[in-house]
């Protein structure tokens, strides 16, 4: 079995047939499902149909021939057949006897060169061997020629397998990633630049590419161009314009996530899970803060208590208010006012003097605000004397 030899799918040789077959050699100890291509004369396996790389390859050089496998398989629809090669022996099984019938036709007529009859295969399957056939015969003469271009590794970068009108269609989606691409021919022996500028609308203009039969390849304008390689033609087109020209290269996708297949063990059934790749960065501990010191307006606050519509400013001190003169007092900035419960503890003790003139000027009481605070044994004994001098009013006798 040969090794992979580096090339994608689009860069494999016309494809006669394709689809599903089991693989297994007599080294192999279990078989197993690959997407199968008939490219030239040689068989390419892929994991899946969907897939570029292919992971195997056939060279049917070595054919011997291809013949039926009666065993019995697993699946009662599937249908096995051996292919004989020189050097070892492949086992196939096929979906069913139809596509094991068609498998046999095209290895055969493709590695033979020739339609076998003995195979049961209806009108318009046989015309797809012949085909097939027209076409391997072909390939050979342009490859034994020099015309056929097989190795495709040797393809620039924006080589792409479309025809004219899907290079255009190409180029017009693509327009951000390059506006120049390479593409097979339309007769099958030479290859065509295709590329696309904007002036008003969108401009396509497509050159002939052809090989020499001495080797190296030229730009087929009115004053020909030769290059040694498709590579050189296409750098001459990007140095000869100035780099307006940019190669179309298209990457393939990525995965974003670690994915495998795994078989449960109770039913057996395959089911696609991904690993946890998402790692979750330690998180940064809080900067320290600093213990706060209070200030001296809270520790005011604190210690003393204050009635609705106080203000921090009006601090009663234990020293006497007609000591001050209202000249002297000092004025402080206005705070915000403070809602507290009244004290439950004994009210503090002041001294008042009626005749001060800080209760008889009213300008000086403006200044201190729009309400004192009244020590409670004054309150109690204005209290007294609103009662006597009720009671006086009502009966004139007690005077």
């Amino acid at each position: 079995m040969a090794k992979r030899a580096g090339r994608q799918r689009n860069q494999l040789p016309t494809c006669y047939y394709e689809g599903y077959l089991e693989k297994r050699s007599f080294k192999d100890k279990a078989s197993r499902k690959l997407w199968t291509c008939l490219c030239g004369n040689a068989l390419f396996f892929f994991n899946e149909k969907r897939d570029i790389d292919y992971v195997e390859k056939l060279d049917l050089s070595g054919f011997v021939s291809i013949t039926d496998d009666c065993s019995q398989d697993h699946n009662l629809d599937a249908a096995r057949l051996n292919l004989h090669m020189k050097d070892e022996n492949i086992k196939l099984t096929a979906p069913n006897a139809e596509a094991r019938e068609l498998w046999k036709g095209f290895v055969y007529s493709v590695a033979q060169l020739s339609v076998p009859s003995y195979l049961n295969l209806l009108p318009g399957q046989v015309h797809m061997l012949k085909e097939a056939v027209e076409m391997e015969k072909e390939r050979i003469k342009k490859q034994s020629a020099g015309l056929y271009v097989s190795l495709k590794p040797d393809m620039p970068a924006c080589y792409h397998s479309v025809s004219r009108l899907e290079a255009e269609l190409l180029l017009e989606r693509e327009a951000k990633k390059g506006n120049m691409l390479l593409r097979p021919g339309r007769n099958g022996d030479s290859f065509a630049v295709s590329t696309r500028q904007d002036h008003d609308c969108a401009v396509f203009r497509h050159y002939r590419v052809t090989r020499r039969h001495d080797g190296g390849f030229y730009i087929d304008v009115e004053n020909p161009v030769s290059c040694s390689t498709l590579h050189d033609v296409i750098s001459y087109l990007v140095e000869k314009t100035d780099g307006v020209l940019i190669p179309l290269i298209i990457e393939e996708p990525y995965e974003k996530s670690i994915s495998f297949i795994r078989s449960d063990k109770e039913n057996g059934e395959m089911s696609i899970q991904e690993t946890i790749s998402k790692v979750v960065p330690p998180s940064v501990p809080p900067k320290p803060v600093a213990p706060m010191v209070p200030t001296p307006e809270k520790v005011l606050v604190e210690e003393e208590c204050f009635y609705l519509n106080d203000t921090l400013e009006e601090k009663e001190d234990n020293t006497d208010s007609s000591a001050v003169p209202p000249s002297q007092v000092e004025k402080k900035p206005s705070t915000v006012r403070i809602a507290i419960m009244p004290p439950t503890a004994a009210p503090r003790k002041f001294t008042h003097s009626p005749n001060s003139s800080t209760n008889s000027d009213p300008k000086t009481a403006t200044n201190m605000g729009p309400m004192r605070l009244i020590p409670l044994a004054a309150i109690t004994e204005l209290k007294q004397k609103l009662e006597k001098k009720t009671k006086s009013q009502e009966d004139p006798l007690l005077v």
